[in-house]
């Protein structure tokens, strides 16, 4: 075994650990959240929906198939760190070319092993996502509060500017074949503009699957600018994607989708965009207690009456009256709480599920094909 340092960890709630560090030496603070997910830690550390967070798995043993080029899902690891029961040092897959550990240190990110994980999973369940510190450089519970104190809040932050890109690029490959060990080329048909908020290579890679060439735009998009070239068939929809924090904390871009709506521009929106697309119309998200982050939750088809299980990875949700503009298309099965619209009179639908999973099963895929469908009508 490697030798490992102490680190240790405080919860706002006043929760105090000491555990082993197997990522960056360093401290830092950021949301505590669980992740239910039994495989593709990889995919999860760089979905930078987490920016700002803490991901503790509930599965204990993590590190097992190391990590590998192809289940990166941005340009980093926009989390804080992982929280997890056991680390596996010696990794075995065909596809890895390095362990955990020196991918979390490659990108400055903490991990930490040998904490009761169940215990803080069900705390978290009890009170609520919170606040947290992880450092290998303090060990008193008296310092880490007072450096905890001393922090803002996640509410407060925007990560959404950190996370998205900075340049407009074109996305062309689609799925990763294990057949040829490369991406496919789809042939595409329509034309797309994902704004990226915190956007997922496999979301592109699904938009591109489902006939899209796809060309992504940073999230300080000018909406006259997109509402002209839009007139002048540069493009025929617009994608919202998923990114982290509160949705709220987006103000320009909240003023800017109102804009678009106005247009009847057809939109497509997920997680994030799905939820700014709510307040956009007047109608305001709310924080749930600890969130959805998994790959195994079960929503419903309101249409179909079919069971999905899905990829979920979110804090924030839109409220019941919205249903005031739009039809609710799909409901979790956990809580209740909506993953599916159709707003009413306009192209426009919006999820909070990810359908393009990436870890988790690809049930919801479909709704990139539907989205199609629905520009189709709309010409």
């Amino acid at each position: 075994m490697s030798d490992f340092k102490k680190a240790w960890v405080y919860l706002e709630n006043g929760m105090f650990f000491e555990a082993r560090s197997f990522g960056a030496n360093k401290t830092a603070i950021g949301e505590i959240v669980f992740n239910t997910s039994l495989t593709g830690y990889q995919e999860i550390l760089t979905d930078p929906s987490y920016a700002g967070q803490f991901i503790c798995f509930s599965m204990p043993e993590i590190g097992i198939v190391g990590t590998n080029p192809q289940d990166i899902e941005s340009s980093s690891i926009f989390a804080k760190g992982i929280l997890v029961r056991h680390y596996n040092e010696k990794y075995s897959n065909f596809r890895s070319n390095k362990s955990l550990q020196e991918f979390l240190i490659s990108h400055d990110t903490m991990g930490i092993f040998g904490l009761d994980t169940r215990l803080l999973t069900k705390t978290l369940r009890t009170q609520g996502a919170m606040m947290m510190i992880a450092s290998t450089e303090y060990s008193t519970k008296e310092k880490l509060k007072e450096l905890l104190s001393q922090s803002p809040r996640i509410e407060e932050i925007d990560y959404v500017k950190v996370v998205s890109t900075k340049e407009t690029y074109s996305h062309k490959e689609g799925r990763f074949s294990f057949k040829t060990m490369d991406y496919t080329l789809p042939q595409t048909k329509k034309k797309i503009l994902a704004i990226d908020f915190g956007i997922k290579k496999s979301i592109l890679r699904e938009l591109v699957n489902a006939g899209f060439s796809v060309e992504v735009i940073p999230h300080n998009f000018n909406a006259q600018a997109i509402i002209t070239a839009y007139q002048a068939k540069a493009f025929d929809g617009i994608f919202l994607s998923n990114g982290p924090g509160d949705p709220k904390v987006l103000k320009t871009q909240i003023i800017e989708l109102q804009k678009l709506i106005s247009h009847n521009i057809p939109i497509f929106a997920i997680c994030l965009g799905h939820q700014l697309l709510a307040l956009a119309q007047g109608y305001e998200t709310y924080k749930l207690k600890f969130g959805h982050h998994g790959g195994n939750h079960p929503i419903q088809n309101l249409h179909t009456k079919k069971i999905e299980i899905t990829a979920q990875n979110h804090i924030y949700s839109v409220p019941e009256d919205i249903a005031k503009i739009a039809t609710i298309t799909h409901r979790n099965l956990f809580d209740g709480t909506i993953e599916g619209l159709l707003y009413k009179n306009t192209p426009i639908c919006s999820f909070q599920h990810h359908p393009e999973a990436g870890p988790g099963p690809l049930e919801s895929s479909a709704l990139f094909n539907e989205f199609s469908k629905l520009l189709q009508k709309t010409k």
